[in-house]
């Protein structure tokens, strides 16, 4: 467990499918920032990465250091192509994530965690953090399980309430059976569903117990993060305290439900984290959402949190893994304020409302997006729901006669996106159809513009230590002294309208 001496001011956010990628991570852990990769979807990002011939030859330095290398082989016969596939040849996708995959699948998904894991700590010695959704429930126990292997530092997990997380990584780390409560819609009374994984099944114990990451909890609301401090099976750590002004998904409204995209603005004082309830819980907090810049750290800080957590202004940084050129545009756009980012309440499978960029004088990119064939063969996002026949899967993003004759309600697909898809084309991995390649879908938080204070006017772009550089000051060597009551901080830091 880490001490607060440990825990840096500024975790870096693990964002998207592989924005947050191990080189970013690896980048900023060396700058004195927590590095953290995203580890949702990491399997297809694997799978494909090697499709592509793997040409810095990272996957395959990675997967000889797997601790089993029977599955490392097998990996590599089975999805490596020297020289990679043909530009216009489609991945080939691994079957869908469900709660009975086969040996290789889980082995698959243990082996891709480990791998980007093991690469965001290569060279160096500071902490490494990995980042999952509690709202996709079916990789998550041998996704844990590989990040131990390679000896991840912190989970950190939101999209959700992860009572079972901080047991599971107790029991992963001494190879014990670990359970997660599955959360399967229409179940009927009496009826429950768990997710198991054995390390044992699968592989075998050659040395002591794994070391157990720190667990931090990314929440909205104090009442979350009062429930996790008192009620999860084990250890919380801390918290990422993250309002709706962040990237990717939000929490909802606590005072509106069932928004459309007509419905206007819906987030108001309700929606602001209660900081001085989370200073009562006594655990290390960061602040997440609009905190790209020094005055926000300070603020931050004067408030009794640890620091903050940057998503947008790393997601766009060299080492990110957003393609070159959306990420050569969006900085453009940013320094003349060409952006626009809105919140969709419509656009996610999940239901959550989504943060979408706006590129101006693209005005038909959404329509493009919306009018994709749907196709849902990657299933992330799928939503498990009891039949007689057991537990089946729909998403709102899939074929609409699919989702309803699985019983699913056609005005949840309405202006449905394809996360999964979208997502990777987003960094490159977008997948090849007859109908023409995936369209990219670019996410971030509010405060998109303000990323120009960071691009370096040379080269027109800005690296991961540049970001952590200018927000800490670099001459800060120590907190500023914290005020002794509420009415004080107001005299030293201005009231935040939303989170500092």
């Amino acid at each position: 467990m880490a001490t607060v001496e440990q825990w840096p001011q500024i975790i870096q956010g693990g964002m998207g499918i592989a924005v947050s990628n191990y080189r970013l991570a690896r980048a900023a852990a060396r700058a004195g920032a927590l590095g953290v990769v995203s580890g949702t979807a990491i399997d297809t990002v694997l799978a494909r990465r090697l499709q592509l011939g793997d040409p810095s030859g990272d996957m395959r330095r990675a997967l000889e250091h797997f601790p089993y290398p029977r599955v490392a082989e097998r990996i590599l016969s089975e999805h490596f192509i020297p020289g990679g596939k043909k530009p216009n040849q489609p991945f080939r996708v691994l079957s869908l994530p469900n709660a009975t995959m086969p040996q290789r699948r889980i082995e698959f998904l243990v082996a891709a965690n480990f791998v980007e894991v093991f690469l965001a700590k290569e060279g160096h010695q500071q902490r490494i953090g990995i980042n999952y959704l509690e709202k996709i429930q079916t990789p998550t126990l041998p996704s844990l399980f590989g990040a131990m292997l390679a000896g991840v530092d912190v989970v950190l997990m939101g999209a959700g309430i992860p009572l079972a997380i901080p047991g599971a990584l107790d029991r992963l780390a001494r190879f014990e059976p670990a359970e997660l409560r599955f959360n399967v819609e229409d179940c009927q009374a009496g009826e429950s569903h768990v997710l198991r994984f054995a390390p044992h099944d699968y592989f075998s114990q050659d040395s002591g117990p794994l070391k157990r990451p720190d667990f931090l909890a990314i929440v909205s609301s104090h009442v979350i993060a009062k429930t996790l401090a008192r009620k999860a099976n084990g250890r919380v750590d801390g918290f990422v305290v993250e309002d709706h002004t962040a990237g990717g998904h939000n929490a909802p409204p606590r005072k509106a439900r069932g928004l459309t995209n007509l419905d206007g603005p819906a987030f108001g004082p309700a929606d602001v984290p209660d900081l001085a309830q989370f200073r009562a819980l006594g655990l290390p907090f960061w602040i997440a959402g609009s905190a790209g810049s020094a005055a926000r750290l300070e603020s931050a800080l004067l408030h009794g949190a640890q620091g903050v957590q940057l998503g947008t202004a790393f997601a766009f940084c060299d080492e990110s893994a957003i393609a070159p050129e959306l990420k050569r545009d969006v900085i453009a756009r940013a320094r003349t304020r060409r952006l626009t980012v809105v919140t969709d309440f419509e656009a996610s499978p999940t239901g959550y409302p989504f943060k979408r960029v706006e590129r101006e004088g693209l005005s038909d990119e959404l329509a493009l997006q919306r009018g994709r064939e749907r196709v849902c063969d990657l299933g992330y996002l799928r939503r498990p729901h009891s039949t007689d026949k057991g537990v089946s899967y729909r998403c709102p993003g899939e074929p609409v006669a699919a989702y309803l004759w699985k019983g699913g309600k056609e005005p949840d697909t309405v202006n449905k996106l394809c996360l999964c898809n979208q997502l990777l084309a987003t960094i490159g991995l977008g997948q090849v159809r007859e109908s023409g390649a995936e369209l990219p879908l670019l996410t971030s938080g509010e405060e998109l513009t303000e990323i120009a204070a960071f691009v370096d006017a040379r080269s027109g772009s800005y690296s991961a230590e540049r970001v952590v550089r200018i927000v800490t000051g670099r001459s800060v060597s120590s907190r500023p002294e914290r005020a002794s009551n509420e009415g004080e901080e107001r005299k030293r830091v201005q009231e935040p309208t939303s989170l500092p």
